[in-house]
């Protein structure tokens, strides 16, 4: 008896690989890892100057659909002629559609989304795939959602943060693409409930980012003289690290020995650097730049604190679950966070870590002076940080999961 095929799935992104966004990397690598052939359609070429070194074992070939402009025309004529012949009917009702809806808008991205969608449609034809996952539901489920509708291709999608809660997210376009998914995914039961009262019929599932915990394990602490206080994250209104630095400015001022690394890149970097030199800060907080995984896990283990300062930014925009902070408790470092969205799911005040309000630099100062007062304290969080993440964020049981409900849609 022949082997039974092995599942196809076509994963739909903005940009592949994008430095920040190292949870979808792990997730295509481990459903890789148990036999999925994956199709991944990057809508724009990465821009990142360094890439993590686990890009290298992704096995599937990236497709970079062509930016949308009249020099790309060419390109795109052929698979929509194809498209259109396979299903003159649906193809033009999908693209009535889009023009009803770019002209609501009164700009042209639902016409760009359907061209792509239209791009990689063809080669779905030929490859056999009949089901989607995008990442985001912002531009990639709306490629998604026309593939829907030119080919009869069902589609999922995952939600993570500034998708669904920045201001300028069209509700009505969330609803739309949550009423016809087959199934979402996201990453925090905040989530969860957040989208289940946008759409109360649509079939959510709460599947944490996970890590591979054969890598991210405890390493010996390798404390620093005087202690490391440690963040990483874009550099960006949301990861809060204004309060981070205002906080470190009352250290300072109370004699707390300490300096801080800033890990990350981003349209902050200025104001950020800024905001150092007017609290002379500069002998002990540093902007180090982006730093890819596998010297991010050589260096959390050298700090004393792992700092997650986050807010909700003036445009609504906020994080998930940073993924960042989950590495850090994996790797056993005490944690001070703000109870941002799905931040206290991972973060319990006083057991796995210490929770501080949001905005209050005095506060998130005090916090930081008591874990480094009190060493025994934060390893007791730390360790029971790691046992929680054991239990919640390993990579293969929550892929698993994944690669359950994908395959039940393609074999569908």
């Amino acid at each position: 008896m022949p082997p039974a095929p092995r599942p196809q799935i076509a994963y739909i992104t903005k940009m592949f690989p994008r430095f920040s966004e190292t949870f979808i990397l792990s997730e295509i690598l481990e459903l890789e890892r148990t036999g999925m052939d994956v199709r991944i359609f990057s809508l724009k070429l990465p821009t990142d100057a360094r890439r993590h070194a686990d890009v290298s074992r992704v096995r599937a070939s990236v497709i970079y659909v062509p930016e949308v402009s009249p020099g790309s025309v060419r390109a795109f004529l052929g698979p929509h002629l194809e498209v259109f012949r396979a299903h003159p009917a649906s193809y033009l009702l999908t693209a009535a559609d889009a023009a009803r809806r770019s002209a609501r808008s009164r700009s042209w991205s639902a016409l760009k989304r359907f061209a792509q969608a239209g791009y990689i449609g063809a080669r779905l034809r030929r490859a056999g795939i009949s089901h989607v996952h995008a990442h985001f539901a912002t531009s990639a489920t709306s490629v998604a959602r026309d593939l829907r509708g030119l080919l009869g291709t069902s589609y999922s999608f995952t939600a993570h943060a500034k998708d669904i809660f920045i201001d300028s997210m069209s509700r009505t376009s969330l609803i739309q693409k949550l009423r016809q998914a087959r199934f979402v995914v996201t990453v925090s039961n905040y989530n969860v409930r957040y989208l289940r009262a946008l759409e109360p019929g649509a079939t959510i599932h709460r599947v944490y980012n996970g890590l591979d915990l054969d890598i991210f394990r405890p390493h010996p602490p390798r404390p620093q003289e005087p202690p490391l206080l440690l963040a990483v994250g874009r550099l960006v209104e949301k990861k809060g690290f204004d309060d981070l630095i205002r906080a470190c400015a009352q250290l300072r001022d109370r004699d707390v020995p300490f300096r801080c690394e800033i890990v990350g890149a981003g349209g902050e970097g200025a104001r950020l650097d800024a905001l150092i030199a007017a609290h002379d800060l500069t002998d002990r907080v540093r902007l180090a730049g982006p730093m890819p995984r596998e010297e991010l896990i050589h260096l959390y283990p050298q700090a004393s604190v792992f700092v997650a300062p986050c807010v909700v930014g003036a445009d609504g925009n906020r994080d998930g679950l940073p993924t960042v902070l989950i590495e850090a408790m994996a790797l056993g470092v005490p944690v001070v966070a703000t109870p941002v969205t799905g931040i206290p799911e991972i973060v319990h005040d006083g057991e796995t870590g210490t929770i501080v309000p949001e905005r209050d630099p005095e506060a998130l100062a005090d916090a930081l002076e008591r874990v480094l007062a009190n060493p025994d304290d934060a390893r007791r969080m730390a360790a029971a940080g790691r046992v929680l993440v054991e239990r919640e964020f390993d990579l293969r049981a929550n892929v698993a999961t994944v690669r359950k409900l994908l395959a039940e849609a393609s074999a569908a």
